[in-house]
């Protein structure tokens, strides 16, 4: 049975888990893209989005409590200010992890670990999208002018 098991313990104790994801925050929030294994990447994710969700409200408690887990100034400093700007209107699912491959010398399967609003590239790609038009099979805009141009004649 698998009671009381709702989240992955990374073969570590506590207090070296804990340690471990603070630090992987850290470099998340700094870095705003990480590497490392696809089990850290998922722990992980469970560990900084409620952060991240925290950042969005600046008050003294908020900080305090982001700080409690990251023991990091400079990293509270920077999920406080431009990374709450940017998440203020996002609703959830701040990171994304995408796969890449196995690791060469244990074949670990490895992830990329990304703040979704910090990749330029994939905002770009969803600007582009986002101004394509639907085609249909009436003809579109060139059909309604021509017929706009006869209902004229």
């Amino acid at each position: 049975m698998r009671h009381n098991k709702k989240f992955n313990h990374l073969s570590r104790k506590k207090g070296h888990r804990d340690a471990l994801l603070s630090n992987l925050a850290i470099s998340l929030i700094m870095h705003k893209r990480i590497f490392t294994t696809l089990a850290k990447a998922k722990a992980l994710r469970v560990f900084a989005e409620p952060l991240i969700t925290r950042s969005k409200k600046d008050d003294m408690q908020n900080r305090r409590l982001v700080f409690s887990y990251l023991q990091n100034k400079e990293a509270v400093k920077e999920l406080f200010g431009p990374i709450a700007n940017k998440v203020a209107d996002r609703p959830g699912g701040y990171t994304r992890i995408l796969k890449i491959g196995h690791r060469l010398g244990d074949n670990a399967e490895m992830a990329m670990i990304e703040l979704v609003d910090f990749n330029e590239n994939m905002l770009g790609d969803a600007a582009k999208k986002a101004t394509k038009t639907r085609r249909s099979r009436r003809g579109g805009k060139k059909a309604a002018e021509a017929t706009a141009e006869a209902a004229a004649e």
